[in-house]
């Protein structure tokens, strides 16, 4: 079952979303994976996952995605989830490999899934291309629920090779088109989200990532603006925000723990921002 998947909580961070076992094979129907529509988490697992049928909506470290039926997700460990919601007709098929599992058995990989810089976690496949891939996971499925199994650890490590090669190539080939690769604005949205997702607790000011990334604040500022939306600054907020979320509704971290844990000097800080941008102060959004 999808809900065997388990929170945990480290002492100072964000709840962490694992699999108990080294591998997970199955689906899940949008009624079932609305649940999970709650509070942002990270998974600490890897996913690739198929929409057979119908949508969702979820944001994927401070990118929000809508994934429709025919595509595939891929998720490295690491990154931020939140579920938003699936439409009733949803179902989605997915494998998980547990963070024990990839640490076991992906050491000798060139490109391990925690470090791949992914470009974008949503795959488009062409019809016949779902089908195949929804063919192999219906046969995974029965393999896996057949008893005793016709499947095992040994075996997981082909399947996981072979799809992390098919999201490797896919990868390669999304660098390589020319009117990707000329898109300047993309290259620098992306490098700064991922610049933001690692630093985001400790540099609060977009001129902290201009200066890594040697660009000049206004035009660091009008390309993010220009390719997302979203200012450079929101990016940031949106990071720090999530964290501390999650950390106020799962985790007993006392709010000023929690406030010097995500860089901020003191706790009546912490709540001016979270208040100006939830209209709540962080005691009323935990007992909430």
């Amino acid at each position: 079952m999808f809900r065997i998947i388990i929170n945990t909580m480290s002492e100072n961070k964000i709840p962490l979303l694992d699999c108990p076992f080294d591998y997970l094979i199955g689906d899940a129907t949008g009624k079932v994976l609305n649940e999970y529509a709650t509070f942002p988490c990270k998974i600490m697992c890897g996913v690739y996952a198929l929409m057979v049928s119908g949508s969702a909506k979820a944001t994927v470290d401070i990118t929000t995605y809508s994934v429709h039926a025919g595509q595939a997700v891929a998720l490295k460990p690491g990154s931020f989830f939140l579920v938003h919601e699936f439409s009733e007709d949803a179902l989605v098929y997915y494998i998980i490999f547990s963070s024990k599992f990839l640490e076991k058995n992906t050491y000798s990989s060139r490109l391990p899934m925690a470090q791949l810089q992914v470009k974008t976690p949503i795959i488009d496949l062409k019809p016949d291309q779902a089908d195949v891939f929804k063919g192999m996971a219906d046969l995974m499925i029965q393999a896996s629920n057949t008893r005793p199994s016709l499947l095992n650890s040994s075996s997981m490590v082909h399947v996981f090779n072979m799809l992390h090669s098919a999201y490797v190539e896919y990868v390669h080939k999304f660098e390589a088109e020319p009117e990707r690769a000329a898109d300047r604005k993309a290259e620098i949205y992306y490098e700064y989200a991922d610049l933001v997702m690692k630093h985001y607790h400790e540099w609060h000011h977009v001129s902290q990532y201009a200066d890594a990334m040697r660009l000049t604040l206004p035009h660091i500022c009008s390309t993010i603006k220009s390719y997302s939306g979203k200012t450079a600054g929101d990016m940031i907020t949106d990071a720090i925000l999530t964290d501390a979320k999650a950390q106020l509704k799962i985790s007993s971290l006392q709010i000023k723990e929690i406030a010097f844990a995500l860089g901020f000097e003191n706790v009546a800080f912490f709540n001016r921002f979270f208040k100006s941008h939830t209209g709540v102060t962080p005691k009323v959004y935990r007992n909430s």
